[in-house]
Formats: structure tokens, C-alpha cells, sequence
């Protein structure tokens, strides 16, 4: 595996982080964080300028046809900017899942609006019941003279307030937590019946509960090819893991780097924190953490770009991982920034919060290592 950034990917990262360097700081994200949709327009419209949003999209369809280790160091830094905006709802999840389950004609309509970023896409899948199994989908598809139509239930949907257009997955037929049955539609994200009730993770990322009541929809594909269904469910779960690792990794190194910074400025007793021996050996052991963590997002984009991958415990060992050190060295550095590292106007706090959230996304730390068991056992 090659360890080293492109010079095309280190000059994309290098403009993203100067932007967010400009545009995104803590105070200017707490402010978009406070307001009423949650997330900046502007600073949406300048990473669109930049081509972020089109960079996993075939170039058929308006984008680069980037590769996930394309967009790593690009997540990287959105994560250490503890970004706010739509880009893992709309241009990683949305788009891969309208790429992988739509028809031609679907994909030329509306992947080059997703990414210009001039449509906003939200993935809705995750349900109450689940408990972090992808395949448990209790909402349901039907016809209705000639017009499909969806009822169920889903939530914790990222940024649906924000979108235009919403790919839900429900059932044409068969039980929760089979994988015959599955289809994926397109709905319009104001479409009567349609309720949704806005919200807020504790990372300060806007999501929704949304109720659907027959709900009209279109389908992606033809729903009853058992062929788009799961495939493309699963493909979008793998894509938006291995999105997640790099910007828990950013994240990662956004706490490291305010411990660093804090403990070679602060002074106790008439000497700087840092010259503590055994602080020493704390950073020491989050160094570890953070590097092993950067493995784990590079291991996580090449599994999802190698095709012959996909069936192998790889990504799940990553977001293990990830979840389980991203979590140690969050708390580790509040512990070692004391009492302003528990306030809400310091940054390390969020930091926390963002792998918290990161965590709970796609299955958490105890539902991948179940799942990782599970695999071993089978192919034993």
C-alpha cells in the first residue's frame, strides 16, 4: 500500500485547508453551528467551488471519478474543522447510493446537480429497531395505481432538512433483516405525507426523524431486481464507514494538536506543562493512538477501492478501531487541557463529541467486533 498523498491530492487538501483555515474557525463554526439551519450555505458554496462535492462522482456524470483514497485527505480535514455542511449526506452517501441503484436516466438528471452541489441529497435508512443492523428495514414499498408509494419510519437522517431529495430504502417484500425484498427510491424531501422533525446530534450536526404515509416515491432501478437492492445499500453502509474513518482521524488530530499547543504554553509552578514527564507519556500514547488510527482510514479507503475487497472484514477492523482509540485520545486530551477542556468554548470537548457521533454511524465499536466474530466463525 502506498502511504503517501498524491501531489494532485496534497494540492486539493492543501485548498481545503486553507478555506476552512479562513472561513471555518472554532468561533465561526459555533456561530454556524447556533444558527437556525445548522450549516452554511456560503461555506458550502466555496468547497463546491473548490470540486470536493463531485470528486467520488464518474465524470459521465458531472464529477472527477475520484477514488475514495482521493477523497481521504480531503475528509482529514473536514474532521479536524469538525465540519457541519451536508458533504457525507449528499456527495458521499446520496450520490453513491443514486449511482450504484439508479438508472442511467436518473444518474445523468441529478448526479451532476449533486456535484455541483445545487442538490442536496440525504440517505435514509437507519430505523429504531435496527440496533446498527444494516439489513433491518421495517418501512414498506407499494404500488398504488401505478405510483409507488412508502410508509415507515426512519431516523437520525443526516441533514434532511437541508435536502432536496431523499433516498429512502424500504421493503417490496420479504421480513426485517432479510436481504431479498430491498429496494431503494427517490422522494421528494417536502413530499406530502411526508413529516419530519428536525434535530441536532450532539456533535451539532443537523439531522431528522422522518414518518412516512404513503409517501409517493420513484423508484431507483426496478425494484424487484434482487441485483440493486442489497448491492447498492451495502456499497453506500462501505462508502459512508470509510468516510467516517478519515474524518474521525481528522478529528484525532484536531484534539491532538490543541493538547500539544496547550500543554507547551501553559505554566504550573513556574514551568511549562509539557516538561511534565508523566504528561510526556500521555501524549506519547495518544501519538500511538492517532497513528494507528491513520492506518486504519488508509486501510478503510483501499478497501473501498479494491473491488476484490468487499467481502473482507477490513473496513470493520478500521471503524473498530478508529471508534475505540478515537474515543481514548478524545478523553485523554480533555483530561490533560483540565477544567477549560470541559467547557463549551473550548474545541477539545467537540472534538469528543464528533467521534461520539462518528462512532454510532453505520454500526458502533461493539456491533463491528460482533460483526467481525460473526465472519470469522462463518468462514473459520
Amino acid at each position: 500500500m502506498n502511504f503517501e498523498i498524491s501531489e494532485e491530492q496534497g494540492q486539493l487538501r492543501d485548498s481545503v485547508a486553507r478555506l476552512l483555515a479562513a472561513s471555518y474557525g472554532f468561533e465561526q463554526r459555533r456561530r454556524i453551528a447556533a444558527s437556525e439551519s445548522g450549516w452554511s450555505p456560503e461555506v458550502w458554496r466555496q468547497l463546491c467551488a473548490l470540486g470536493v462535492t463531485g470528486l467520488r462522482i464518474p465524470e459521465d456524470c458531472g464529477g472527477f471519478g475520484g477514488s475514495a483514497a482521493d477523497l481521504r485527505p480531503v475528509l482529514q480535514e473536514f474532521g479536524k474543522a469538525l465540519l457541519v455542511e451536508p458533504f457525507l449526506a449528499s456527495a458521499v452517501l446520496g450520490a453513491t447510493a443514486l449511482g450504484r441503484a439508479g438508472d442511467a436516466e436518473i444518474r445523468k438528471r441529478l448526479l451532476p446537480r449533486v456535484a455541483s452541489g445545487e442538490c442536496v441529497l440525504a440517505w435514509a435508512h437507519d430505523e429504531p429497531a435496527a440496533r446498527h443492523a444494516p439489513l433491518w428495514v421495517e418501512s414498506t414499498a407499494r404500488q398504488d395505481a401505478g405510483q409507488w408509494r412508502i410508509d415507515g419510519h426512519k431516523f437520525n437522517v443526516l441533514h434532511a432538512a437541508a435536502a432536496q431529495q431523499l433516498v429512502v430504502t424500504a421493503r417490496t417484500s420479504g421480513a426485517p433483516a432479510e436481504r431479498e425484498g430491498l429496494a431503494l427510491f427517490l422522494v421528494d424531501a417536502r413530499a406530502s405525507g411526508l413529516e419530519m422533525r428536525a434535530h441536532r446530534l450532539v456533535d451539532d450536526t443537523p439531522a431528522a426523524e422522518l414518518r412516512f404515509d404513503g409517501v409517493a416515491a420513484e423508484p431507483l432501478g426496478d425494484p424487484f431486481d434482487p441485483s440493486r437492492g442489497w448491492p447498492a445499500i451495502d456499497a453506500t453502509l462501505k462508502a459512508g464507514m470509510a468516510a467516517v474513518c478519515a474524518d474521525a482521524v481528522g478529528a484525532m488530530e484536531g484534539a491532538y494538536a490543541l493538547t500539544i499547543d496547550y500543554l507547551n504554553t501553559r505554566r504550573q509552578f513556574g514551568r511549562l506543562l509539557g516538561e511534565n514527564q508523566a504528561l510526556r507519556h500521555r501524549v506519547a500514547e495518544m501519538m500511538v493512538s492517532l497513528e494507528s488510527c491513520r492506518s486504519m482510514a488508509m486501510l478503510a479507503a483501499a478497501t473501498i477501492d479494491d473491488p476484490d475487497a468487499v467481502e473482507t472484514a477490513d473496513l470493520m477492523r478500521a471503524k473498530l478501531v478508529i471508534g475505540r482509540h478515537g474515543r481514548s485520545l478524545c478523553q485523554t486530551a480533555i483530561q490533560l487541557h483540565g477544567g477549560i477542556g470541559m467547557t463549551e468554548e473550548y474545541a477539545v470537548g467537540h472534538c469528543l463529541r464528533r467521534i461520539m457521533v462518528i462512532d454510532q454511524l453505520f454500526g458502533d465499536s461493539a456491533s463491528q467486533a460482533s460483526r467481525i466474530a460473526e465472519m470469522e466463525f462463518v468462514h473459520g
